[in-house]
């Protein structure tokens, strides 16, 4: 009974703080749709500080020295980061919330990519067939559908951002497995390096678009209300950084087939959410769209669960990556 109990609260947790960090990340980029860089920014440079005042009391966050072979060595994967938080806040700023997971429908079938890619293995043709199933939704979502109103309809642009949000987060997942030995296999350590290193890329990049400066005159014109700004940063700082930890809570306590059928009731639920706060268009052709790409997923999930209770043949390793990946999609705005 304690354990159910338990993984319900672990579940519920992990559900609540993703949504408040996407549903809050849309409202402060509605308001501020010029300053994306510097919100995500903002966000890595909360984690980091949390980071370190969480370690002042528990021993199970350790905030590693700087050294610059180490810097060197998880480079990749901070840029991969640093680049999945832009891509991310791009086209959630840029589609519905409610069409959020559509656009970054091709999580699955990437990683799926990229792990064969990097490891030079073919992937099972039950599980090429989730892949195409997922794929099959999302192309669904994004074709035209007659009678949308025009802010409804997501331009070719977000949906590349989509795009190159779903690869970045298909990286992070090859990446961390290869980055995890550099930091003695510590995910708060990775976590803080990851989060330190894309708050410097995105605090020069913020310089470097002119959306600092653009910041600071806002600050001094006197008619900007920047309240909006100002609890958005805090709230998704601190959720994001309790997402860190409910990741990794919801892999230690769930199973990976509970951790996926909390994701997709917890997409219903965006879904819902998004169409009743911001008043999103969400047409039976997009409801559909989302149901085979929850059906491709969930169906990915019992495949690799089958393929995983049936003893292999000596692998390199054994880790399913792509399901790692459906855990990480959460890590920036969602």
């Amino acid at each position: 009974m304690a354990v159910s109990l338990q993984v319900v609260g672990v579940v519920a947790f992990y559900m609540v703080a993703a949504l408040v960090m996407v549903f809050v990340n849309k409202v402060v980029l509605n308001s501020t749709p010029n300053l994306p860089t510097l919100f995500m920014f903002f966000q890595s440079v909360m984690t980091v500080l949390l980071l370190n005042f969480t370690a002042l009391f528990t021993s199970h966050v350790k905030i590693p020295s700087y050294d610059k072979t180490t810097a060197r060595k998880l480079a990749p994967l901070i840029l991969v980061d640093a680049s999945g938080f832009i891509f991310n806040a791009l086209c959630l700023r840029d589609v519905e919330a409610a069409f959020y997971q559509i656009a970054r429908g091709l999580v699955l079938p990437l990683t799926i990519t990229v792990v064969a890619l990097s490891s030079m293995s073919r992937p099972s043709m039950a599980v090429v067939g989730c892949a195409a199933v997922v794929t099959l939704g999302f192309f669904l979502g994004i074709s035209f559908s007659e009678g949308l109103p025009a802010q409804a309809v997501p331009a070719p642009l977000a949906l590349f951002y989509g795009f190159l949000s779903s690869l970045a987060i298909a990286l992070h997942a090859v990446l961390v497995k290869s980055s995890l030995p550099h930091v003695g296999g510590s995910s708060t350590m990775l976590s803080y390096w990851s989060n330190l290193g894309s708050a410097a890329l995105l605090g020069l990049l913020a310089i470097l678009k002119g959306e600092a400066s653009e910041f600071w005159g806002m600050i001094n014109s006197g008619n900007w209300d920047w309240s909006t700004f100002l609890w958005g940063n805090l709230v998704t700082g601190v959720f994001g950084f309790l997402i860190s930890i409910a990741g990794i809570l919801s892999v230690k306590v769930t199973s990976p087939t509970t951790h996926m059928f909390s994701s997709a009731a917890r997409t219903g639920l965006q879904v819902f959410l998004g169409v009743k706060i911001f008043g999103d268009v969400f047409t039976t052709q997009r409801a559909i769209s989302v149901a085979t790409i929850l059906t491709g997923t969930l169906l990915y999930t019992y495949v690799k669960s089958r393929e995983n209770s049936t003893p292999p043949a000596p692998q390199p390793s054994s880790k399913d990556i792509e399901g790692q990946s459906l855990l990480m999609q959460e890590k920036s705005t969602a």
